[in-house]
């Protein structure tokens, strides 16, 4: 395993990548982004990242411009999905298999821009259906259900539980809320049998 930070000029500023290679021969990768006020270091990034390395993806973690610039509000959302669109099409190894994800903020910029890079599958964490106590504005229309998702949220989050339709899975964690820190272990691993379902990871 061998790990390295780079900067990525993107439309939007200079982002932050963290790529770390798996020991062996990579079987995907897997690029992740964070929430919006939060970073790529949150427990649940942290621990699907290790993980993942461990089961043979690359995996590399991408801090948005904004939050590079040492901002907490996030930028637009076209700004957030131009930008990471530009740090995925600079960083992708080509004839590996991408796999787009990340948490609340970072699962919807994801998943809104999975079809334009291409990508085999998405990993939403804590995906944010709604505001808070506001569920008709629902964000369902974000996820693509042409695109293999696996959604994970905390059934007490309360930002909402996304629905399974098409090609989009839906793990509900048992207890969790949005920060998806209760039974971590046991999330981690159903994200892994996911991806070794597809044929993106190796069982470790």
């Amino acid at each position: 395993m061998s790990s390295s930070e780079k900067t990525v000029e993107t439309p939007r500023g200079p982002a932050r990548v963290r790529v770390t290679e798996p020991a062996g021969p990579a079987h995907s990768q897997l690029f992740l982004g964070h929430g919006a006020g939060g970073g790529v270091d949150a427990p649940d990034l942290t621990a699907v990242h290790d993980a993942a390395v461990a089961a043979g993806v690359r995996v590399l973690l991408v801090t948005q411009p904004y939050r590079v610039a040492g901002r907490r509000a996030p930028a637009p959302a076209g700004h957030l999905d131009e930008a990471w669109t530009a740090v995925v099409r600079a960083m992708v190894v080509q004839n590996l298999p991408l796999i787009v994800g990340g948490r609340s903020s970072g699962a919807r910029v994801a998943s809104r821009t999975a079809t334009l890079l291409d990508a085999a599958g998405v990993l939403a964490l804590a995906f944010p259906l709604h505001p808070p106590g506001k569920p008709e504005k629902s964000r369902a229309g974000e996820l693509d259900a042409a695109v293999p998702t696996c959604v994970v949220n905390g059934d007490r989050d309360p930002f909402g539980v996304p629905e399974a339709g098409g090609a989009v899975e839906v793990i509900t964690r048992p207890g969790a809320v949005h920060d998806l820190r209760k039974d971590l272990p046991g999330t981690v691993r159903l994200v892994i049998e996911w991806l070794t379902r597809h044929g993106w990871a190796a069982e470790f």
